[in-house]
C-alpha cells in the first residue's frame, strides 16, 4: 500500500533495531540524569538502565560522551548532538549488504592501517587493528580481493559500521591464488 514508508521502516529497524521495545517518553525525548528505565527485549529479558551523566559537546565532531549503567555495569557511549549547529563531516556506513565494504565492527580508535589502495589481500588477511575498550581487534578481510579504497588513518575514531575499506572483485592471476 505505501511501500516507500515500508522501506524507511525496514531500513530503519535495520540500524537500529526493534524500537518498539522503548517506552514511549524516552523514544521521543532523551532521559534525565538518574532515571532509570527497564526495557524488556524479549521474554524473561530485561535490561536496566540508567542515565549517569552527558559530557560537554566535541565542537570539532558535534558529539557528546553519553555515561550510564546497563544492568548495574557503567558504559560510556559518543552521539551526535543534533541540537548544536556544528558542521561535522559524516563518515560513510558500511553497506551491510555488499561484501566489498568492510566496515568498524565496533567504535574505537584505529591503531593501525595495514592495507593501501591498490593492496591485494586475502580472506582472512588483516586489514587495520582497532582499539576499543582497552583491547585490539584486528578487522580482516572477508574476501580475496584488490583494495579499490581506504576511508581511514592510523589514530583516527570509528564507530560501529564506519566504511573502513571497499574493495573489487578479486584481480590475483591464477598464480598468487592459494
Amino acid at each position: 500500500m505505501y511501500p516507500r514508508v515500508y522501506e524507511d521502516f525496514q531500513k530503519i529497524r535495520e540500524t537500529y533495531g526493534d524500537l518498539s521495545v522503548l517506552p514511549t517518553k524516552n523514544f521521543l525525548a532523551p532521559a534525565e540524569p538518574d532515571e532509570e528505565i527497564e526495557v524488556t527485549i524479549e521474554q524473561g529479558k530485561t535490561l536496566i538502565i540508567k542515565l549517569q551523566a552527558v559530557g560537554d559537546l566535541n565542537k570539532k565532531t558535534g558529539q557528546r560522551e553519553v555515561y550510564f549503567e546497563l544492568n548495574g555495569e557503567l558504559r560510556k557511549i559518543r552521539v551526535a548532538d543534533k541540537s548544536q549547529n556544528i558542521q561535522s563531516v559524516a563518515k560513510p556506513k558500511a553497506d551491510v549488504h555488499d561484501t566489498h565494504q568492510i566496515g568498524a565492527p565496533m567504535a574505537g580508535v584505529i591503531i593501525e592501517v595495514k592495507v593501501h589502495k591498490g593492496s591485494l589481500v586475502k580472506k582472512g588477511e588483516s586489514i587495520a587493528v582497532l582499539s576499543a575498550m582497552k583491547m585490539e581487534m584486528v578487522v580482516s578481510s572477508p574476501a580475496d580481493g584488490q583494495v579499490k579504497d581506504v576511508f581511514i588513518r592510523d589514530g583516527e575514531s570509528v564507530d560501529a559500521s564506519d566504511l573502513l575499506v571497499v574493495l573489487e572483485e578479486e584481480t590475483l592471476p591464477p598464480s598468487q591464488k592459494k
